[in-house]
């Protein structure tokens, strides 16, 4: 199974953060596309088509989506790619650790957190979920005896 990493790439803490996403969906078992390492990168107004038909691209092949929300409001990027995987029918995970939270029971936009098929608040949940999920997905049932 492959995964497309999404977040924000606009400082050296986001494109860490990425990379630590990146090494535990791997270590889950899964491949990944992870802009900063395998996309195109930006270099002027150029490359906004090419990068955009990229992402585009590259979220239609993923079979999941696992997105870094850490933030006083989602990165609006990583909003449009989430929606587009939803709207694609892809399995999506969010990855919080922020401690800041909007409203007492709400800790993304609800928009955000109600299109999510699972919310990780570490990167230990987040592995160990896609583990379990990578498991279910390739356990085939036992056929019905005749």
């Amino acid at each position: 199974m492959h995964a497309y990493i999404a977040g924000p790439m606009f400082n050296p803490g986001e494109l860490y953060y990425l990379a630590q996403i990146d090494a535990r969906v791997r270590k889950a078992g899964l491949t990944t596309f992870l802009n900063q390492r395998d996309g195109i990168p930006f270099t002027g107004p150029q490359s906004v088509e090419p990068i955009f038909k990229e992402d585009v691209e590259q979220v239609t092949k993923a079979d999941v989506v696992v997105a870094s929300l850490n933030g006083m409001d989602v990165d609006s990027g990583t909003a449009w790619e989430l929606g587009l995987a939803y709207a694609r029918g892809k399995y999506i995970v969010g990855v919080y650790t922020d401690l800041r939270l909007h409203f007492k029971y709400q800790t993304v936009n609800l928009m955000i957190q109600g299109g999510l098929d699972h919310l990780s608040t570490d990167l230990d949940d987040l592995e160990w979920h896609l583990a379990e999920y990578l498991k279910r997905k390739t356990t085939k049932p036992a056929g019905k005896k005749k």
